[in-house]
C-alpha cells in the first residue's frame, strides 16, 4: 500500500507546480441549526464547480482499476454513506481489516480513519482507497495514466474539470481529482434528525421513549456522551473558529487476548502508528448520527445489532469464552476509564435504542444533492455503474 500511495503523492506534488485551482462560483453552506462552518483547506476552497465534479467522480466506476467499483460502492447514501459489510471489500475482492466508516459529517473530522492519527485531510485520504495495495480498494496503483485517459475521453469531464480548474494548463490531474472528491465529501452534512428537530423547537419530533433514552445517554451512570458527545456525537471534531482540533482514540474492551490487552493482529489499533503498547486496541469513536443504519458495529463489524452494542458496554467489555480471541475484555488493561459497565432495566434498554434511532436523518438519506448524478444521464460509454 505504501509504495502505491507514495507514488501518488509524488504525482500530486508534481502537478501542484502547474498552478493552484481557481475558485469559481462561491459555495454557500446550508447548515442545520447549531452546526458550525466546516474548516476548509486554504489551498482547496469550496466552489460549486468542484462539488459538482466531485459528486460525479465519487459515483464513477472509472475510478477503479477494473472499472467495477466507485467510492460510492462502499459509501452508500441509503446507509448514511457506510455499507452493510462487517469489513470492507475492495474492487478485486480483497477483504479489509476494518469496516467502511460513514461519511456523514466527515467535514468535521480531523482524523479520517479508525486508527491513523496522521490522516488529517480528505484530499490526502482519497489517495488511500485509490492507490493502496495492502489491501486493494479501488486498485489504481500503476494505472494513473489510464485513469487520466478515461476521464479525458469524456467530453463532460473535460468541461467539468475546465470549469472547476480552468486556470491550469491541464486540469485533469490527480491533485484536482482528490480536491474535487474532497469538496463533495465536505457537503455530506447530516443534522436534521428527530433529535435535532426536538432540540430546536419541535418537542413532538421525539417519542417519549427516545426522550427517556436521551436522559440515559447523557447521564454519568452510562457515560456514553464522554466519547460520543457534542453536535456530532464524537470526541474527534474540528471546525472553523476552533483554536485546535480534538482527536480521541479509545479502547472499549472489545478484546483481551491472553489477558494482557491483546487485540487481533490485523487490528492493533492506534498502536500500529505509535508503537506504544498501551495504545493497543484504541480506535476512533465514530459519530453516532444515523447509527441505526450503519450496522454491523465496531471497527471490525463484530457486533451485529445496537442491542448487542448496549450489552457490550453494560458488561464493561466483551467476554469471548473460547477460540483464538478468547479473553475478558472488561479486564483489558488499556480499556477506557469510561467503560465501567452499568445495569439497565428492560424498558431502559428499549428507551436507549429509541434514542439512538432518533439520530437518523431521513432527509440525508434521500437528498438529491448527494445522489448518483449518472442515473439522470444516458449510459456512459466504456464504464459501468457503481455496484
Amino acid at each position: 500500500m505504501r509504495g502505491g500511495i507514495a507514488a501518488a503523492l509524488a504525482l500530486v506534488i508534481g502537478f501542484g507546480l502547474l498552478g493552484a485551482a481557481t475558485p469559481r462560483a462561491e459555495w454557500r453552506w446550508e447548515l442545520p441549526p447549531g452546526f458550525p462552518v466546516p474548516r476548509v483547506p486554504a489551498d482547496n476552497p469550496m466552489t460549486v464547480e468542484k462539488v459538482t465534479l466531485g459528486r460525479h467522480l465519487f459515483y464513477d466506476t472509472r475510478l477503479s482499476g477494473n472499472q467495477t467499483f466507485a467510492c460510492a460502492s462502499c459509501h452508500i447514501q441509503s446507509r448514511a454513506f457506510a455499507d452493510a459489510r462487517p469489513r470492507g471489500v475492495g474492487s478485486t475482492g480483497a477483504v479489509h481489516p476494518r469496516g467502511s466508516m460513514s461519511l456523514a459529517n466527515v467535514a468535521y473530522s480531523p482524523a479520517l480513519t479508525w486508527v491513523n492519527p496522521n490522516m488529517k485531510s480528505l484530499e490526502q485520504q482519497a489517495l488511500v482507497p485509490m492507490f493502496g495495495e495492502e489491501p486493494v480498494e479501488l486498485g489504481l496503483a500503476g494505472k494513473e495514466q489510464e485513469l487520466y485517459a478515461r476521464l479525458r475521453a469524456d467530453a463532460r469531464y473535460r468541461a467539468m474539470f475546465a470549469s472547476a480548474f480552468g486556470a491550469e494548463p491541464e486540469p485533469i490531474t490527480l491533485q484536482n481529482i482528490t480536491r474535487a472528491i474532497a469538496s463533495f465529501q465536505r457537503t455530506l452534512i447530516s443534522g436534521r434528525s428527530p433529535y435535532d428537530r426536538a432540540a430546536h423547537g419541535d418537542p413532538s419530533a421525539m417519542s417519549v421513549e427516545a426522550k427517556r433514552g436521551e436522559q440515559l445517554f447523557f447521564s454519568e451512570r452510562l457515560e456514553c456522551f464522554h466519547c460520543h458527545g457534542g453536535f456530532n456525537f464524537t470526541g474527534t471534531v474540528d471546525h472553523a473558529g476552533r483554536a485546535f482540533a480534538e482527536v480521541e482514540f479509545h479502547n472499549t474492551g472489545l478484546y483481551n487476548i491472553g489477558g494482557r490487552g491483546g487485540f487481533p493482529k490485523e487490528n492493533p489499533g492506534l498502536m500500529d502508528f505509535t508503537q506504544r503498547p498501551d495504545d493497543e486496541g484504541k480506535m476512533k469513536a465514530p459519530t453516532l448520527r444515523n447509527v441505526a443504519l450503519t450496522a454491523p458495529y465496531m471497527h471490525d463489524g463484530s457486533i451485529p445489532t445496537l442491542e448487542g452494542v448496549i450489552e457490550h458496554y453494560a458488561a464493561g467489555g466483551r467476554t469471548i469464552s473460547s477460540g483464538p480471541h478468547a479473553g475478558d475484555g472488561s479486564r483489558n488493561p488499556n480499556k477506557s476509564e469510561f467503560i465501567n459497565g452499568f445495569e439497565l432495566t428492560a424498558r431502559e434498554r428499549l428507551d436507549l435504542v429509541a434514542f439512538l434511532h432518533s439520530l437518523t436523518d431521513s432527509s440525508f438519506l434521500t437528498d438529491p444533492r448527494f445522489s448518483d448524478p449518472w442515473l439522470d444521464t444516458l449510459p456512459r460509454r466504456g464504464a459501468r455503474r457503481p455496484r
